[in-house]
């Protein structure tokens, strides 16, 4: 990616959601695939089902979101949403990539967000940089590509 400094635009609500529902679908599936064998023995149980969806399956997705996040945003500076979004995250005092630990920060504040109804999501509508929640917690901006 070129890093053009001069021509930075913050990235819509509209796309950030976009990237948010590609990059929640890709870790559902990837989810899916790990658990499927459980998830087929209990589908015709909706008890069981949603057993197993409180007990064994939260740990494991919360773990794969902000492995995922993490990764994605340090090494990419993007999710595979936020790539097919023409999206990207820069940290918010150089301007230039994420740190590893800004990136986790950022990733669990994303975890904390998702957890208290999307709270942290709608921040990002009341203030200037569009900083949701776990934007302000990595100190990041997300801007258009």
């Amino acid at each position: 990616m070129q890093d053009n400094t001069n021509n930075l635009q913050l990235a819509s609500m509209r796309s950030r959601a976009f990237a948010f529902v590609i990059d929640d679908l890709l870790v559902t599936i990837i989810i899916m695939v790990i658990f499927w064998e459980n998830i087929l023995a209990v589908s015709q149980n909706m008890d069981a089902m949603m057993y197993l969806m409180k007990t064994d399956l939260v740990m494991p997705l919360i773990i794969l979101k902000i492995i995922y996040q993490t990764f994605f945003v340090w090494y990419y500076g993007a999710t595979v949403g936020k790539i097919v979004a023409k999206i990207r995250v820069i940290d918010a005092n150089s301007w230039g990539r994420v740190s590893f630990f800004s990136s986790f920060l950022r990733a669990v504040g994303r975890i904390f967000s998702e957890m208290f109804f999307y709270v942290g999501f709608l921040v990002g509508f009341f203030n200037d940089g569009r900083r949701t929640f776990h934007d302000i917690t990595g100190k990041t901006l997300v801007v258009n590509v």
